[in-house]
């Protein structure tokens, strides 16, 4: 069991959501500090350089099917073509 000692606006705030959700007043504090902890480990989390950009990874659509063939290749030509 656990006591916490609340400033009379925060104790308003939680009464009141609790009202507008059917939820306890501890129901409120235990989902609002749950939700906390989920948003801090992802913050906090090192993450692979994978891991930062999979949201993005193969979502382009179009272009040229062959982009990735030879890219060494296409490399060296494109800057042999500046060096003339």
């Amino acid at each position: 069991m656990t006591s916490v000692r609340l400033d009379p606006e925060t104790e308003s705030l939680i009464k009141l959501l609790a009202e507008e959700t059917g939820r306890t007043k501890s129901r409120v504090i235990r989902d609002a500090i749950w939700a906390l902890t989920r948003h801090d480990t992802r913050a906090t989390k090192t993450r692979s350089p994978y891991e930062a950009f999979a949201h993005v990874i193969g979502c382009a659509t179009g272009g040229p099917p062959d982009l990735s063939e030879r890219t060494g290749e296409k490399f060296s030509l494109s800057l042999s073509g500046r060096t003339r």
